[in-house]
Protein backbone atom coordinates (compact mmCIF):
# COMPACT_ATOMS: atom_id res chain seq x y z
CA UNK A 1 0.00 0.00 0.00
CA UNK A 2 1.44 3.77 -0.81
CA UNK A 3 2.69 5.64 2.09
CA UNK A 4 0.79 8.55 3.58
CA UNK A 5 3.02 11.36 1.68
CA UNK A 6 2.82 9.16 -1.65
CA UNK A 7 -0.99 9.99 -1.80
CA UNK A 8 -1.81 12.08 -4.49
CA UNK A 9 -5.15 14.51 -4.16
CA UNK A 10 -7.03 13.12 -6.86
CA UNK A 11 -10.22 14.67 -8.10
CA UNK A 12 -12.14 16.81 -5.63
CA UNK A 13 -14.00 14.86 -3.43
CA UNK A 14 -17.65 16.46 -1.97
CA UNK A 15 -16.56 17.18 1.36
CA UNK A 16 -20.45 16.64 2.37
CA UNK A 17 -20.02 12.99 2.03
CA UNK A 18 -16.73 12.24 2.30
CA UNK A 19 -14.62 13.05 6.29
CA UNK A 20 -11.60 14.29 4.11
CA UNK A 21 -9.37 17.11 4.77
CA UNK A 22 -6.06 18.50 4.50
CA UNK A 23 -5.11 18.01 7.98
CA UNK A 24 -7.35 14.57 8.57
CA UNK A 25 -9.18 12.10 6.45
CA UNK A 26 -10.61 8.72 7.22
CA UNK A 27 -8.42 5.59 7.64
CA UNK A 28 -10.13 3.66 4.51
CA UNK A 29 -9.00 6.83 2.37
CA UNK A 30 -5.46 5.96 3.16
CA UNK A 31 -3.25 5.57 -0.13
CA UNK A 32 -5.74 7.44 -2.10
CA UNK A 33 -5.42 11.26 -1.07
CA UNK A 34 -2.84 13.34 0.74
CA UNK A 35 -3.46 14.36 4.56
CA UNK A 36 -1.28 15.18 7.69
CA UNK A 37 -2.93 12.05 9.54
CA UNK A 38 -5.69 9.46 8.90
CA UNK A 39 -7.96 7.87 11.84
CA UNK A 40 -10.55 5.04 12.44
CA UNK A 41 -13.79 5.47 12.85
CA UNK A 42 -14.70 5.67 16.52
CA UNK A 43 -18.70 4.20 16.59
CA UNK A 44 -20.89 7.25 18.74
CA UNK A 45 -24.59 7.85 18.67
CA UNK A 46 -26.80 10.92 18.88
CA UNK A 47 -27.51 11.70 22.59
CA UNK A 48 -29.22 15.29 22.32
CA UNK A 49 -32.63 15.50 20.85
CA UNK A 50 -31.00 17.14 17.88
CA UNK A 51 -28.13 19.15 17.18
CA UNK A 52 -26.69 21.08 14.31
CA UNK A 53 -24.30 19.70 11.67
CA UNK A 54 -21.89 22.84 10.18
CA UNK A 55 -19.15 22.91 7.79
CA UNK A 56 -16.66 24.35 10.07
CA UNK A 57 -16.14 24.45 13.63
CA UNK A 58 -17.67 27.93 14.47
CA UNK A 59 -21.32 28.68 15.65
CA UNK A 60 -21.62 31.14 13.47
CA UNK A 61 -21.69 28.99 10.50
CA UNK A 62 -25.03 28.26 8.92
CA UNK A 63 -25.88 24.74 9.59
CA UNK A 64 -25.70 22.01 6.43
CA UNK A 65 -27.98 20.17 8.43
CA UNK A 66 -29.22 18.26 11.38
CA UNK A 67 -28.69 15.01 13.52
CA UNK A 68 -31.44 13.45 15.11
CA UNK A 69 -31.48 11.56 18.68
CA UNK A 70 -30.27 7.88 18.19
CA UNK A 71 -28.44 8.29 14.94
CA UNK A 72 -25.42 6.38 14.63
CA UNK A 73 -22.15 8.83 13.95
CA UNK A 74 -18.83 8.06 13.14
CA UNK A 75 -16.21 10.09 15.28
CA UNK A 76 -12.65 11.20 13.54
CA UNK A 77 -12.00 13.70 15.74
CA UNK A 78 -12.69 15.73 19.33
CA UNK A 79 -11.13 19.30 19.41
CA UNK A 80 -9.88 21.22 22.16
CA UNK A 81 -12.29 23.79 21.86
CA UNK A 82 -15.25 21.16 22.05
CA UNK A 83 -15.88 20.78 18.48
CA UNK A 84 -16.35 17.08 16.90
CA UNK A 85 -15.73 16.05 13.51
CA UNK A 86 -17.17 12.98 12.02
CA UNK A 87 -19.98 11.29 9.73
CA UNK A 88 -23.32 10.80 10.20
CA UNK A 89 -24.65 6.82 9.71
CA UNK A 90 -28.03 7.56 8.12
CA UNK A 91 -27.01 9.52 4.91
CA UNK A 92 -23.58 9.65 5.10
CA UNK A 93 -23.15 13.30 5.81
CA UNK A 94 -19.87 15.30 6.88
CA UNK A 95 -19.36 17.68 9.40
CA UNK A 96 -18.57 19.31 12.21
CA UNK A 97 -21.27 19.29 15.95
CA UNK A 98 -20.62 20.15 19.72
CA UNK A 99 -19.12 16.59 21.64
CA UNK A 100 -21.54 17.58 24.17
CA UNK A 101 -24.29 16.05 21.76
CA UNK A 102 -22.41 12.24 21.36
CA UNK A 103 -23.10 9.29 23.67
CA UNK A 104 -21.47 5.86 23.72
CA UNK A 105 -22.81 3.74 20.96
CA UNK A 106 -24.14 0.78 22.64
CA UNK A 107 -26.37 -1.45 21.20
CA UNK A 108 -28.07 -0.79 18.18
CA UNK A 109 -31.94 0.63 17.62
CA UNK A 110 -34.62 -0.98 17.14
CA UNK A 111 -37.74 1.56 16.41
CA UNK A 112 -37.58 5.03 15.13
CA UNK A 113 -40.22 7.81 16.32
CA UNK A 114 -43.01 7.52 13.32
CA UNK A 115 -44.88 10.84 14.45
CA UNK A 116 -43.80 14.38 13.51
CA UNK A 117 -42.36 14.50 17.40
CA UNK A 118 -43.15 13.00 20.65
CA UNK A 119 -41.92 13.52 24.22
CA UNK A 120 -39.48 10.96 26.49
CA UNK A 121 -40.18 10.67 30.17
CA UNK A 122 -38.14 9.64 32.96
CA UNK A 123 -40.46 6.62 33.67
CA UNK A 124 -43.68 5.22 31.93
CA UNK A 125 -46.17 8.13 33.31
CA UNK A 126 -47.08 10.96 31.45
CA UNK A 127 -47.33 13.56 34.57
CA UNK A 128 -43.86 13.60 34.46
CA UNK A 129 -41.22 16.54 33.42
CA UNK A 130 -40.07 14.90 30.62
CA UNK A 131 -36.35 14.60 29.53
CA UNK A 132 -36.16 15.85 25.60
CA UNK A 133 -38.98 16.45 22.46
CA UNK A 134 -37.49 14.42 19.58
CA UNK A 135 -38.69 14.12 15.89
CA UNK A 136 -39.76 12.07 13.35
CA UNK A 137 -37.15 9.85 12.33
CA UNK A 138 -34.83 10.08 15.87
CA UNK A 139 -33.97 6.23 16.76
CA UNK A 140 -34.37 4.63 20.40
CA UNK A 141 -33.90 1.02 21.84
CA UNK A 142 -37.15 -0.66 22.94
CA UNK A 143 -36.11 -3.46 25.85
CA UNK A 144 -39.77 -3.52 27.43
CA UNK A 145 -43.36 -2.14 27.51
CA UNK A 146 -45.54 -1.02 30.70
CA UNK A 147 -49.37 0.59 30.91
CA UNK A 148 -49.91 3.15 32.94
CA UNK A 149 -54.20 3.85 33.27
CA UNK A 150 -54.47 2.70 29.89
CA UNK A 151 -51.97 3.77 27.79
CA UNK A 152 -49.04 1.67 26.72
CA UNK A 153 -45.73 2.86 27.10
CA UNK A 154 -42.10 1.70 25.03
CA UNK A 155 -39.47 1.48 27.85
CA UNK A 156 -36.43 2.49 26.43
CA UNK A 157 -32.67 1.35 27.31
CA UNK A 158 -31.62 4.27 29.38
CA UNK A 159 -34.71 4.18 31.35
CA UNK A 160 -36.87 6.44 30.06
CA UNK A 161 -40.31 5.89 28.20
CA UNK A 162 -42.11 7.25 25.26
CA UNK A 163 -45.77 6.57 24.13
CA UNK A 164 -45.75 3.20 22.44
CA UNK A 165 -47.63 4.74 19.52
CA UNK A 166 -45.34 7.06 18.38
CA UNK A 167 -42.93 4.52 17.55
CA UNK A 168 -42.17 2.22 14.88
CA UNK A 169 -40.28 -0.82 14.69
CA UNK A 170 -36.69 0.00 12.02
CA UNK A 171 -37.76 -2.93 9.50
CA UNK A 172 -41.40 -1.75 9.03
CA UNK A 173 -42.58 0.64 6.70
CA UNK A 174 -45.50 3.22 5.91
CA UNK A 175 -47.65 2.86 2.90
CA UNK A 176 -48.10 6.08 2.20
CA UNK A 177 -44.88 8.45 2.53
CA UNK A 178 -46.62 11.79 0.98
CA UNK A 179 -48.80 11.60 3.98
CA UNK A 180 -46.15 11.35 6.09
CA UNK A 181 -44.61 14.73 4.72
CA UNK A 182 -48.46 16.01 4.42
CA UNK A 183 -48.75 15.53 8.23
CA UNK A 184 -45.53 18.41 8.14
CA UNK A 185 -47.40 21.14 6.84
CA UNK A 186 -46.75 23.96 8.74
CA UNK A 187 -43.84 23.36 9.99
CA UNK A 188 -41.26 26.13 9.76
CA UNK A 189 -39.15 26.12 6.88
CA UNK A 190 -35.21 26.24 8.61
CA UNK A 191 -32.06 26.52 6.09
CA UNK A 192 -30.49 23.00 7.00
CA UNK A 193 -33.16 21.70 9.60
CA UNK A 194 -34.25 18.53 9.55
CA UNK A 195 -36.66 18.28 12.60
CA UNK A 196 -40.34 18.71 12.44
CA UNK A 197 -39.35 21.86 14.38
CA UNK A 198 -37.63 23.13 11.12
CA UNK A 199 -37.53 21.80 7.87
CA UNK A 200 -35.69 22.79 4.43
CA UNK A 201 -36.92 21.50 1.43
CA UNK A 202 -34.96 18.28 0.64
CA UNK A 203 -35.28 17.50 4.47
CA UNK A 204 -38.94 17.30 3.88
CA UNK A 205 -38.28 14.88 1.03
CA UNK A 206 -36.04 12.49 2.87
CA UNK A 207 -37.70 12.46 6.00
CA UNK A 208 -40.98 11.22 4.49
CA UNK A 209 -39.95 8.94 1.90
CA UNK A 210 -37.58 7.36 4.57
CA UNK A 211 -40.74 5.81 6.19
CA UNK A 212 -41.58 3.95 3.33
CA UNK A 213 -37.73 2.70 2.99
CA UNK A 214 -36.73 4.81 0.47
CA UNK A 215 -33.12 5.85 1.41
CA UNK A 216 -32.33 9.31 -0.03
CA UNK A 217 -29.12 11.48 0.47
CA UNK A 218 -29.62 14.67 2.29
CA UNK A 219 -29.44 18.09 -0.42
CA UNK A 220 -31.29 18.27 -3.15
CA UNK A 221 -28.69 18.05 -5.73
CA UNK A 222 -28.12 14.91 -4.39
CA UNK A 223 -31.17 13.79 -4.75
CA UNK A 224 -32.10 14.70 -8.46
CA UNK A 225 -29.10 12.96 -9.20
CA UNK A 226 -29.83 9.82 -7.15
CA UNK A 227 -33.68 9.39 -5.84
CA UNK A 228 -36.02 7.06 -7.51
CA UNK A 229 -35.74 6.69 -11.34
CA UNK A 230 -35.21 10.13 -13.28
CA UNK A 231 -38.30 10.87 -15.83
CA UNK A 232 -38.11 12.64 -19.27
CA UNK A 233 -38.61 15.89 -19.25
CA UNK A 234 -37.00 16.74 -22.46
CA UNK A 235 -40.74 17.80 -23.98
CA UNK A 236 -41.49 19.33 -20.93
CA UNK A 237 -43.44 17.54 -17.57
CA UNK A 238 -44.58 14.47 -18.09
CA UNK A 239 -47.40 12.69 -16.65
CA UNK A 240 -47.23 13.08 -12.92
CA UNK A 241 -48.93 11.12 -9.83
CA UNK A 242 -48.79 11.59 -6.44
CA UNK A 243 -45.12 11.30 -5.11
CA UNK A 244 -43.68 12.56 -7.89
CA UNK A 245 -40.19 14.92 -7.05
CA UNK A 246 -39.70 17.66 -8.91
CA UNK A 247 -36.45 19.64 -8.94
CA UNK A 248 -35.05 22.97 -9.44
CA UNK A 249 -31.45 24.61 -9.42
CA UNK A 250 -31.40 24.02 -5.72
CA UNK A 251 -34.99 23.04 -4.48
CA UNK A 252 -37.27 20.19 -4.31
CA UNK A 253 -41.10 19.69 -3.64
CA UNK A 254 -43.33 16.74 -4.09
CA UNK A 255 -46.63 16.59 -6.05
CA UNK A 256 -49.29 16.15 -3.10
CA UNK A 257 -51.46 15.09 -6.35
CA UNK A 258 -50.95 15.60 -10.33
CA UNK A 259 -51.72 19.21 -9.85
CA UNK A 260 -50.27 20.46 -5.92
CA UNK A 261 -46.91 20.90 -5.05
CA UNK A 262 -45.91 20.04 -1.38
CA UNK A 263 -42.58 22.05 0.22
CA UNK A 264 -41.06 23.48 2.62
CA UNK A 265 -39.93 26.91 0.84
CA UNK A 266 -38.82 30.15 2.07
CA UNK A 267 -41.77 32.24 0.29
CA UNK A 268 -43.94 31.58 2.80
CA UNK A 269 -41.27 30.05 5.06
CA UNK A 270 -43.32 26.70 6.13
CA UNK A 271 -44.16 23.24 4.69
CA UNK A 272 -47.14 24.90 2.06
CA UNK A 273 -48.99 23.05 -0.42
CA UNK A 274 -49.46 25.49 -3.88
CA UNK A 275 -51.46 25.04 -7.22
CA UNK A 276 -48.57 23.28 -9.63
CA UNK A 277 -49.09 25.41 -12.69
CA UNK A 278 -49.07 28.72 -10.12
CA UNK A 279 -45.91 27.62 -8.42
CA UNK A 280 -43.87 26.77 -11.72
CA UNK A 281 -45.19 30.17 -12.93
CA UNK A 282 -43.87 31.95 -9.57
CA UNK A 283 -40.53 29.76 -9.44
CA UNK A 284 -39.92 30.08 -13.13
CA UNK A 285 -39.75 34.33 -12.74
CA UNK A 286 -38.70 34.82 -9.05
CA UNK A 287 -36.26 32.16 -7.86
CA UNK A 288 -34.65 29.00 -8.85
CA UNK A 289 -35.83 28.90 -12.97
CA UNK A 290 -37.05 26.37 -14.65
CA UNK A 291 -37.67 22.63 -13.02
CA UNK A 292 -34.30 20.75 -13.80
CA UNK A 293 -35.66 17.04 -13.31
CA UNK A 294 -38.34 15.02 -12.09
CA UNK A 295 -38.08 11.68 -10.47
CA UNK A 296 -40.40 9.10 -9.16
CA UNK A 297 -39.77 6.77 -5.96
Amino acid sequence: MPSDTAATPGPALDRRIHPVRTDLAASRYRGRIAAERFADPVPMRIAAASAPLRPAPDAARSIDTEVLYGESFDLYEIRDDGWAWGQLATDGYVGFLPAGCLGEAGPPATHRVCVPRSFRYPEAELKRPPLSLISLGARVRVVGTAVTRGLDYALLDDGSAMVARHLMPLGERVADWVAVAEGLLGTPYLWGGRTSLGLDCSALVQLAAAEAGHLLPRDSDMQAAEAGTALDISAGLPELRRGDLLFWKGHVGILSDPATLLHANGRTMSVAREPLDAALTRIAATEWGAVTACRRL
